[in-house]
């Protein structure tokens, strides 16, 4: 159990930049609002699955909606008011909060309705990364019911989701609700159970994130390498370095689409590397090999201070350094798979796990 001070959010605004794979939101944003709300409400405590009592009743909150939109429309109190809209649907109080995903902006939002509400937030979220689709998360695949769901906008607007015939169907149409609320909301699930928490949950993520931020600042503040940095906190490995030459980006359907070209510097001068992503990078090629694939995770870093580099912050001249970290093993099973995996967005490969 620990408490959520200001410093902490630095840092966890850094390392879920880093695990998010390039989306989840603007993590610096998300940071700002997330303190504001502490500043405003209160403190949030974080309890680890293991310290949930028996009869918790958690739900999920998360942002929905395409990265290149939230930068310029910037989420308000959306989440407080799908977590209440989901409460009077139900009929059920939220005991505590989690996370969609630990990635950018979305690995804090929990602690927004958490703080205006008094409520703790669980060290865990649905994916251990960030993925751009809702029904890409453990919870699901392991059995845990998508719905009913709620989303709101800042407008005041709620839309519940009673049931949909799979996971796929939820993501369709709370993403067509969002296109319609200006392509930014927030939503919250039905609450789940200690015990589903526990068996599906991608346990400590917050306290990785929040650690891998606070080696970051250690290594700048040393002058040490942040990269190596990063590496020794979470096992991965470099994957590219070099510099952006080439963005391509597009908003469509409620996401951000694209791919970016970097060419190589210094021990990669000799190479290439082009990442597609949606929302999230999702399989880089090396010189038009495979270099790592979803579900592993493919993050982009500055060069020089190990800054996160989110898709819709990626800009021609930028210094990079692409790293792999291997996916989180719920993620790697047939099911998993079969959910987040390369043919699960198109691509015509098998996975292949990353070596570290």
């Amino acid at each position: 159990m620990w408490q959520v001070t200001e410093d902490d959010l630095a840092h966890i605004a850094t390392g879920a930049g880093i695990l998010g794979t390039g989306g989840g939101g603007n993590p610096y944003i998300g940071r700002l609002r997330a303190r504001q709300a502490i500043r405003e409400w209160g403190p949030v405590t974080v309890l680890s699955p293991d310290e949930l009592p028996d009869n918790a009743r958690v739900v999920c909150v998360g942002g929905i909606g395409a990265p290149t939109v939230g930068i310029e429309k910037v989420r308000d109190l959306q989440s407080f008011h799908a977590l209440r809209a989901i409460e009077e649907y139900t009929g059920e109080q939220a005991t505590a909060l989690i996370s969609n995903e630990i990635g950018g902006s979305n690995s804090v939002e929990p602690l927004i309705p958490a703080a205006m509400a008094a409520l703790p937030v669980v060290d865990a979220d649905g994916m251990g990364r960030a993925f751009p689709e809702f029904q890409m998360k453990t919870f699901f695949v392991y059995g845990v019911p998508c719905c009913p769901m709620a989303v709101a906008d800042e407008k005041g607007n709620s839309v519940i989701i009673r049931d949909t015939i799979t996971p796929h169907w939820a993501e369709r149409l709370a993403r067509a609700t969002t296109i319609q609320m200006g392509c930014v909301a927030c939503y919250a699930v039905a609450p789940m159970s200690a015990d589903q928490v526990r068996r599906t949950a991608i346990p400590n993520s917050l306290t990785l994130a929040r650690e891998l931020g606070s080696a970051v600042e250690r290594a700048r503040d040393n002058g040490d390498d942040p990269i190596a940095a990063i590496l020794a906190t979470c096992p991965g490995k470099v994957l590219f370095s070099g510099k952006v030459v080439d963005i391509e980006r597009r908003t469509t359907a409620g996401f951000a689409r694209g791919s970016v070209t970097i060419d190589g510097l210094d021990d990669f001068a000799d190479g290439q590397m082009v990442i597609d992503f949606q929302n999230e990078n999702l399989i880089a090629r090396l010189n038009g090999e495979i270099a790592c694939i979803v579900p592993d995770l493919i993050c982009a870093v500055a060069t020089d201070g190990g800054e996160p580099v989110t898709t819709e912050l990626m800009r021609y001249g930028l210094r990079v350094t692409i790293l792999g970290f291997p996916a989180p093993a719920l993620w790697t099973t047939p099911e998993g798979l079969a959910v987040a995996g390369p043919k699960a967005f198109g691509y015509d490969a098998e996975y292949s796990p990353l070596t570290v």
